[in-house]
């Protein structure tokens, strides 16, 4: 596992180049980088149940699909902060064409300097965690920036017990990830101060999004090598989710009042 932070050159550089943002768009969704775009995000947002006119922070906010989506259809006050340069520059071209400035605003930076004390009612976020080493620290920032009673959700890839097979930490490795079990993730959690930590496993409903994103992937008009690399891609996924090394986990939390 890695034991330095991703930073944002080696982010944009590898990962999100903007080439590779795009194809991660094309699969996933307009305005989206993550597993189940926009269904998915809608089926969380409501999950956390907020009243209209409530401050959320998302982290790892990419290129601005979640955030939109709090505004448009939950009309949420949303604070978006990502790494990457090259999301952020995309989202902020697609937050001017939606006109969304009066409820969304996107910040570069690294979440893990955050200091806002007390000043969200949620922070959300999906599958970006898996880039950051200091978790323990994490969890800490963002709890101290939610408000008490405030909510924690999010998803992120995460792992089985090791050994791993070596197809699966030669993966984990080439992609600079951290990752945990989902035990490990809801220890850590709770140790930074968060109550009702709640932990699912919903590798089955990833295996399911990525056979439909396959289905995509063959009708996209794409090179044949390009749909040849994403379709070995999507397929290695399937299988280390089979083989248990790979799992898929939704954590929700609560900050003490």
């Amino acid at each position: 596992m890695p034991t330095e932070a991703m930073t944002q050159e080696m982010l944009d550089s590898s990962q999100y180049a903007v080439e590779s943002i795009r194809l991660y768009e094309a699969v996933f969704g307009e305005d989206f980088v993550s597993p189940g775009g926009r269904d998915m995000a809608h089926e969380l947002i409501t999950q956390m149940e907020l009243r209209p006119g409530s401050r959320v922070l998302d982290v790892g906010c990419g290129l601005g699909g979640n955030a939109f989506t709090m505004a448009r259809e939950f009309d949420l006050l949303v604070e978006g902060i990502d790494l990457s340069k090259n999301m952020l520059a995309m989202a902020a071209q697609k937050l001017s064409i939606y006109g969304l400035a009066d409820r969304v605003s996107l910040e570069q930076g690294d979440c893990l300097e955050l200091d806002r004390a007390e000043h969200y009612d949620a922070i959300y976020s999906r599958d970006v965690f898996l880039h950051i080493a200091d978790k323990l620290r994490l969890f800490s920032v963002l709890n101290k920036s939610l408000k008490p009673g405030g909510k924690l959700l999010f998803s992120d890839y995460c792992c089985g017990e090791k050994p791993w097979a070596d197809e699966f930490t030669e993966y984990v490795a080439d992609r600079g990830y951290s990752l945990h079990t989902l035990h490990e993730y809801a220890q850590l959690i709770s140790e930074a101060g968060f109550q009702q930590v709640e932990s699912v496993d919903i590798s089955n409903r990833f295996v399911d999004i990525l056979r439909a994103d396959l289905t995509k992937i063959d009708a996209l008009e794409l090179a044949e090598s390009v749909r040849d690399k994403l379709n070995q891609s999507w397929l290695g996924k399937i299988e280390r989710v089979k083989s248990g090394d790979h799992r898929w986990g939704l954590f929700s939390a609560i900050k003490q009042r």
